[in-house]
């Protein structure tokens, strides 16, 4: 069976290593092969023709007879409902079936027919990773203002400097937003700190 691996991460700061070796060991204990391998760093929320890499893996399925498309989890084929069930009706109508490590679900059936209780998972799942980015946006715009409105100063503040504990104890914000992988910019209006401020602290818990 021919199949290929799709990975996505929202930021730079992400890396889709991770999400490639799951899906390749899963596919080698399958006995699949696995034809082609497509990553990109880029917002779920996109539409699909502004994904480079989605548009790419599409066409090369649908030039090379592919049989499946394995993801790690739905979210990250996108999370703007209308374009993630624009991207499975497409391989679908193309009897090519997507596979959903996380959820052990796929959409086609050895038939090569439509899964209709995996359609209707599908749907409500794109759904729900739609909401969460909306809001995850609602969360950081009320964060930047709440703070705007108790008088917080927006960016760093100079001073001597500190030692890496220290700084990671003031900064423990930022800490928790990289590691979540949100973006610069988005830190920066969540916390109010400048962005050299947070590249530091990318910097630093890299390097500890």
């Amino acid at each position: 069976m021919k199949i290929v691996i799709y990975t996505r991460v929202s930021t730079n700061f992400q890396e889709y290593e991770r999400q490639v070796n799951d899906l390749t060991s899963f596919a080698t204990k399958q006995g699949y092969e696995v034809v082609n391998t497509f990553s990109e760093k880029i917002s779920g929320a996109k539409k699909n023709e502004e994904r480079k890499e989605l548009s790419a893996m599409i066409q090369f399925c649908l030039d090379n007879e592919i049989d499946k498309v394995l993801i790690s989890e739905l979210s990250r084929l996108g999370r703007n409902t209308l374009e993630v069930l624009k991207a499975v009706e497409l391989l679908n109508d193309n009897k090519i079936s997507l596979y959903i490590l996380n959820l052990g679900i796929e959409t086609l059936n050895t038939n090569k027919e439509v899964s209709i209780s995996s359609k209707l998972m599908i749907t409500m799942l794109a759904e729900f990773a739609s909401m969460e980015r909306i809001q995850i946006r609602q969360r950081m715009k009320s964060g930047y203002e709440n703070h705007i409105a108790a008088g917080k100063k927006v960016g760093r503040n100079k001073g001597s400097v500190k030692s890496d504990d220290a700084l990671k104890v003031e900064h423990k914000d930022i800490i928790k937003y990289l590691k979540q992988g949100l973006s610069l910019n988005n830190i920066m209006k969540i916390t109010g700190k400048s962005k050299p401020t947070i590249i530091k602290m990318k910097k630093l818990i890299k390097t500890n």
